[in-house]
Formats: structure tokens, C-alpha cells, sequence
């Protein structure tokens, strides 16, 4: 069976110094201090916020794409 694939967007807030993860297909929305951990953190959350929401939790796969605005000078 081909896994269902849910795109996680990651960006950066320079505002509250936190990475923020949404994804509305899931639906989930996740900050963490770190890219890494908060990767970590949806890993963990995402089959159990899919089970909330009786959508098919296995399996999936996460497609994570991040942008983070550096201004310098």
C-alpha cells in the first residue's frame, strides 16, 4: 500500500524565536525551540492527531518543507 504523504510546512518566528509546524491536511500545528525537535514532535503527534480525527493513520509519510527570513545589516 502506497502511504499517504502530508506536507508540514516549518518557518521560522524571528517574533517568538520558535520553529512553527502546520499542516492543515493533518490538521496540526506545532512550535519547538529547535528545527530538530520540533521534526521530533510531529513525528510523535501526527498518528495520534489522525486518530482523533478517525483519518488513516498507517502509513504515512511526512514531507517537510521550511523557510526561515534572515535579515542582516
Amino acid at each position: 500500500m502506497k502511504p499517504t504523504v502530508y506536507n508540514v510546512s516549518v518557518t521560522w518566528d524571528d517574533d517568538t524565536h520558535v520553529w512553527v509546524a502546520i499542516a492543515d491536511d493533518i490538521p496540526l500545528a506545532l512550535e519547538g525551540g529547535s528545527y530538530d525537535a520540533l521534526i521530533e514532535r510531529v513525528k510523535v503527534a501526527t498518528p495520534e492527531i489522525l486518530e482523533m480525527n478517525s483519518k488513516p493513520s498507517s502509513p504515512i509519510s511526512l514531507r517537510f518543507t521550511s523557510d526561515r527570513l534572515v535579515t542582516s545589516g
